[in-house]
């Protein structure tokens, strides 16, 4: 016991022989005031109860008080962070909106040309003649030229003057063939004359066209009785198209009898050839 007592005693006197005459003094007032402090909480009186109380109150409001400012930035951080992660969904589900948007509009081209090649299908099984469908692979237009390229030629069996349909309605003929495509002239051409046939009255006449989508009827009897909504077929007279193909409908304009088309020639994705 002795031994330890020297001991303890020489550990104090190292501890305060080491350190300056301030921190000695802390050393001995902190000292001092654990004595007290354990000497207090030993006494069960009420004025000492109130005071350790009170005591412990401001200690832990001081605690919470202290901790504010560190629970506000690390909220704040949080805030940060979501608000981040926010914006990086946000880019994320409009990339993944607009990547959904393109693939409905791809289903909904699709949809429509298989629409429209089944319509082809159709047509040709509804039929007598044989026909082969193409599409269109350039919309030559201008005021005066109008004609498409389609994408079959020699090798489907393609000539020049065959008959070109919209459905079942005749839009022009094929004026130059190659191997893997074809030219088909527009009766709406400058250079398009086409022997007609009108309904009811079965009067002959000269489709010519002027560039437009309408057509005029030329080469019509002197006293004829052509009115409004009478029917254009082919006459099928050249020996080239087949007879009663629909073109369209008379239209009387500024004492021009012109013709409505039943196909409207800007809008034509697939057409029919009558082979």
């Amino acid at each position: 016991m002795d031994t330890n007592r020297e001991d303890i005693g020489i550990a104090i006197r190292s501890a305060l022989i080491d350190k300056g005459t301030k921190q000695k003094f802390s050393l001995f007032v902190l000292i001092i005031l654990s004595i007290i402090f354990i000497f207090i909480e030993t006494i069960e009186t009420k004025p000492f109860n109130f005071f350790r109380i009170f005591l412990k109150d401001i200690i832990y409001r001081g605690s919470i008080a202290v901790s504010i400012p560190s629970k506000s930035f690390g909220n704040f951080t949080d805030y940060v962070k979501e608000h981040v992660n926010l914006y990086s969904n946000y880019s994320q589900l409009k990339k993944e909106n607009e990547e959904l948007k393109n693939n409905i509009s791809k289903t909904d081209f699709l949809e429509l040309e298989n629409t429209q090649l089944r319509k082809l299908i159709e047509e040709q099984i509804a039929s007598s003649s044989n026909l082969v469908s193409a599409r269109v692979m350039l919309d030559k237009q201008s005021p005066y030229l109008n004609s498409f390229v389609i994408n079959i030629g020699s090798n489907k069996g393609i000539k020049n003057g065959m008959a070109a349909l919209d459905g079942k309605n005749f839009i022009g003929r094929i004026v130059d063939v190659n191997f893997f495509s074809s030219r088909v002239l527009l009766i709406s051409d400058l250079n398009s004359k086409i022997s007609v046939l009108i309904e009811p009255s079965a009067y002959h006449a000269i489709l010519s066209g002027h560039g437009r989508n309408k057509p005029t009827l030329e080469y019509l009897p002197e006293k004829h009785t052509i009115q409004n909504g009478d029917k254009v077929y082919t006459s099928g007279q050249e020996g080239i198209f087949s007879p009663g193909i629909p073109i369209g409908e008379v239209i009387i304009e500024n004492n021009f009898i012109k013709v409505l088309l039943f196909s409207d020639l800007s809008q034509i994705t697939f057409i029919n050839i009558i082979l």
